[in-house]
């Protein structure tokens, strides 16, 4: 079992502190950021691409999908303190190739006021090319990815932070107009001697609309939905590009327990008149429950001893 990601993350909870303070007062909204969030997760994540062709005859579809996508984890959050454990064992079904194959995914947001900001890295070694019933591996083959959206939440009724987080709790059904302007790097190494490697920026603006439907005081769903264009280029090469994103999150949740399934992806696809054509998507499947509890007084002074020194 190897471990493949440990994190702190401070910054994402500290800039979302800003906007928390309007959310005390809100109606539609139910703060847990006074309480220590402890769960364990199920994760499928992976950043896969595809080589499209329309001129050869028949058409080449070539999926290039990382070895290591499936994680085991712990996460445990108070205030503007995010830890998170997670491990890729191989056992698991989704995990394949040698133990060299590798992959680091980082994820976080920050808040302020309507403002929202999120970014993304993803560093993955090793993969295998999928062309309709031929399999073969690429154990050597890397890609790096480093970007993230700006989005703007119109309604101040609507909670993104249940979609994405635990320490909030929509009270009351409500949706959102959200416009979002993307921008991802890529650096793809086939790391073969006939190859090179290519760099590939994403500049997207993609309107969406997100919206929790409250199915009880104890159940909610909630979607989001985004089309957008943008410009892509590879290695100076300059073409149209399309974007579809799917948020999908089914949570149960009490003022203790809590369990959620979520489904995100991002899609991005180059024009039909570029070929060959590299298409790029992000898809991340979580399954996770926890339990939140009020902090060890000690745990608390010593917080709140260190907050008042910096400052947040």
């Amino acid at each position: 079992m190897d471990l493949k990601m440990i994190y702190l993350t401070f910054f994402g909870s500290a800039f979302g502190c800003f906007a928390q303070n309007d959310t005390l007062q809100n109606p539609y909204f139910k703060s847990y950021n006074d309480k220590i969030t402890a769960s364990v997760y199920y994760l499928d994540t992976s950043n896969s691409f595809q080589i499209a062709s329309d001129i050869q005859d028949p058409k080449i579809y070539l999926n290039l999908i990382p070895n290591r996508r499936e994680q085991i984890g712990f996460n445990l959050n108070y205030k503007i303190i995010d830890v998170t454990v997670g491990f890729a064992p191989k056992f698991l079904s989704g995990n394949k190739g040698d133990s060299h194959s590798k992959h680091f995914n980082f994820n976080t947001r920050f808040y302020y006021k309507k403002w929202m900001q999120s970014f993304t890295f993803i560093n993955q070694k090793g993969f295998y090319v999928n062309d309709n019933n031929v399999t073969a591996q690429l154990p050597n083959m890397r890609t790096l990815k480093i970007g993230g959206s700006t989005s703007y939440i119109f309604n101040d009724k609507f909670s993104f932070k249940t979609l994405v987080s635990q320490n909030e709790w929509q009270t009351k059904s409500s949706g959102s107009f959200i416009p979002t302007f993307s921008f991802y790097y890529t650096n793809l190494d086939l790391n073969t001697p006939d190859s090179s490697p290519g760099d590939m920026y994403v500049f997207t603006l993609a309107p969406s609309y997100f919206y929790n439907f409250v199915i009880s005081d104890r159940v909610l769903i909630g979607a989001g939905i985004a089309l957008g264009a943008g410009i892509n280029d590879i290695d100076g090469d300059t073409s149209a590009l399309y974007q579809a994103d799917f948020n999908l999150k089914l949570t149960y949740n009490n003022d203790r327990f809590f369990g959620f399934a979520s489904l995100n992806t991002v899609s991005f696809a180059q024009d039909d008149k570029v070929d060959p054509r590299l298409n790029d998507n992000i898809a991340t499947l979580k399954l996770s429950v926890g339990y939140r509890f009020d902090p060890p007084k000690k745990v608390k002074e010593v917080y709140d001893k260190v907050n008042d020194k910096i400052g947040l």
